[in-house]
Order: structure tokens, then sequence, then C-alpha cells
């Protein structure tokens, strides 16, 4: 276990790097080192929360820290630079990802929840769900594995509405009885999922790196309420 004392002073730190970091990438000259400095921020905020909850066996935390350094070290070396709207599209796809299966987690281990808690987790499945396909819509659109023609429907915006309107009442079950709620978050995980598909494909492969920049505050959004979940 880490003391309150050196856990809070890590997170100081780390949250310093990560800020200084965020402000090198404001120019192509410091970009690297800003996000390598960022990198080591979230690394310590990682490392020491691990450590401290318990939640995984240190065998654990190297793996992953093993597998994503490979993933991460192979896209920036084998990933062409005219490439790099792809890379950050499924870069944003995987945070909302990892988002939802983070929420979806905590309710498997905790099914039994509190309101603050409830209301988080489905923020941060809701929100995962689109970012993920939505941006593999937008990867897809980029790298021409799909046409970037907007493709439209007649009652699109109607389905989309409903899809939403669906999503806020399961929601509100949710919320009103966790407990028995297993299938409700089935349903909000499944329909989150047709949102971010329809909320993107709609749009024309010109505007995908708008798009993906709406996407990446979809995914601070989806980190953030992963972050309290």
């Amino acid at each position: 276990m880490v003391s309150p004392f050196i856990q809070n002073c890590v997170y100081i730190v780390s949250a310093f790097l990560f800020i200084l970091g965020l402000k090198k990438l404001s120019s192509p000259a410091t970009a690297r080192k800003g996000n390598m400095i960022s990198a080591l921020g979230m690394f310590l905020a990682i490392v020491v929360t691990l450590l401290d909850q318990g939640i995984v066996s240190y065998q654990g935390i190297a793996i992953g820290m093993a597998v994503g350094t490979v993933v991460g070290v192979a896209g920036a070396r084998l990933i062409a630079m005219t490439a790099m709207p792809e890379m950050v599209a499924l870069l944003n796809g995987f945070g909302g990802i990892s988002s939802l299966l983070l929420g979806w987690a905590a309710y498997l281990s905790t099914p039994v929840l509190g309101t603050m808690e409830s209301v988080t987790i489905i923020f941060s499945l809701v929100i995962g769900g689109i970012t993920f396909t939505g941006s593999l819509i937008a990867w897809a659109k980029l790298s021409e594995k799909i046409s970037g023609k907007p493709l439209q429907f007649f009652g699109q915006n109607i389905l989309n509405s409903g899809l939403l309107i669906a999503t806020i009442v399961l929601g509100v079950l949710f919320v009103l009885n966790p407990s028995m709620s297993m299938d409700y978050m089935y349903m909000i995980i499944g329909i989150s999922l047709i949102l971010g598909v329809l909320s993107v494909i709609s749009i024309g492969g010109g505007d995908m790196p708008v798009v993906i920049s709406l996407l990446n505050s979809y995914s601070g959004i989806a980190a953030c309420a992963a972050g309290f979940v």
C-alpha cells in the first residue's frame, strides 16, 4: 500500500507533467518532447493508483504496460506521417472502448451501486460506445476502406432521435434499479455502438478531421467518467 501523502504528491507531479506536456504539444518543435512528458505523467499516475488499490498483480501491470509499449512503438514506427489522421481516429476509438469496458467491469464487480456510481457508469458506456464505433467509421472513411460520401437515408434523424431517447429511458431505468439492470446495460451498450455508426456515417470524408476532433473530446469525457467509476 502507498501512503496517502506519497500518493497525493505523485498525483500532483503527474498533473504538472501532463499539463506541461500539453503545453509543449502546441509547437511542432517541442511536440515530441511534450508527448513523452505527458506519457511520463500518466505512467506515474497509473502505477501509483494500481499499486495502492491492489487492483491487479505486479505481473499484470508489467504485462499490460509491455503490450501497450510494443503496440505504441510499432504504430509510431510503421505508420506513415500522411496516415496520422487515421491513426488518431483509431486511438480515439481505443480510448472509447476502454472506458466502455471499464464501466462494464465496474458494474459486474459491484452490481449494487449508488446513484452517483450508476450515472457515471451510464456516461462511460454511452460516450465510450459512441466514440468507439464513430472513430472506426472515421478511420474507415479516411483510409478509404469505405466510401467517403455521406450515407443518408429517409428518417435518419428520426431514427437517431429515437435511439437517443431510448438510451435516456434505459439509463433512467438502470439508475433506479441497478441491481436488476443487466439487460438494460446490454441494450445501452448496443444502442450506443449503433449511434456512433449512424452519427458519423452521414458525414462526408472531407469533414472527418473535424469529426475526429469532436470524438477526441468525447474520448476525454468518457475517460473522465471512467475515472469516477
